[in-house]
């Protein structure tokens, strides 16, 4: 059987519901999961209220595989992910020796004063491990299956590298596209009735417009070569008879 590995993403910030600031995230995380053979199967915008984040951390947690969050882990007084985190799984919030470490030889050498709010960057959870940061230092951390990452597109970016050869890969869905030139109202129910008939596919109906013209690109989507091949015959086949008879 397929070894099916899921996921579950937490953008953390009053700045991305507001629209101040347009998540660039979500769409490398979900890149990057696809090609491993992960299901990201959820993203959640929360904001920063610690309760808000502790329900949405502990829901997504017990349900999937993986959790990833990005945003909240710097040094001002609204970054309150790290304190969410131990509350949602009952640990201390502290300061970790390494990552203490670590951020105040970097200031030193820059000759940066290490202020109180820089010295927040090194709290973490008890128990926590970190996930490097080859661009700011500062590190991520995770604990059991969180992953706490920053909301920095390239410091997320770098810091889920470090993650990636740590995650037990799934079994990689496979697709195929099927190119249908009728709208969706005339084969919503055929393609029902063929999605019954392979349950262990997924197929996605996509309407697009183009030149005056509605048509819809039909995908399939399963994790064997012999389902897939069995599905999109049947999906050319219904397209093939759709087109005959229009």
């Amino acid at each position: 059987m397929p070894e099916i590995v899921t996921a579950a993403m937490l953008v953390i910030g009053d700045e991305i519901l507001s629209g101040r600031t347009k998540d660039k995230n979500i769409g490398h995380l979900a890149d990057i999961m696809t090609a491993i053979g992960i299901d990201l199967k959820e993203v959640r915008i929360v904001p920063d209220e610690e309760d808000e984040i502790v329900a949405a951390v502990n829901a997504v947690r017990a349900r999937y595989t993986y959790v990833f969050t990005t945003g909240g882990i710097g040094p001002t007084h609204d970054d309150i992910t790290a304190d969410s985190i131990a509350k949602a799984l009952g640990v201390p919030c502290e300061y970790d020796a390494k990552a203490y470490a670590l951020l105040e030889a970097s200031y030193a050498g820059r000759g940066i004063e290490f202020t109180e709010a820089r010295k927040r960057m090194a709290r973490m959870p008890r128990g926590a491990d970190h996930i490097d940061n080859p661009v700011s230092v500062a590190p991520g951390f995770r604990i059991g299956n969180v992953h706490v990452m920053a909301g920095v597109p390239s410091i997320f970016q770098a810091m889920l590298d470090s993650v990636v050869p740590t995650l037990k890969a799934g079994t990689k869905m496979l697709s195929a596209t099927v190119h249908c030139p009728v709208g969706e109202g005339l084969i919503g129910g055929p393609l029902a009735d063929i999605q019954k008939a392979h349950p262990d596919t997924i197929i996605g109906s996509y309407p697009k417009y183009g030149d005056g013209k509605f048509w819809t690109e039909l995908v399939v989507r399963a994790r064997s070569e012999e389902a897939l091949e069995a599905a999109r015959r049947d999906v050319e086949t219904m397209v093939a008879g759709i087109a005959k008879a229009g």
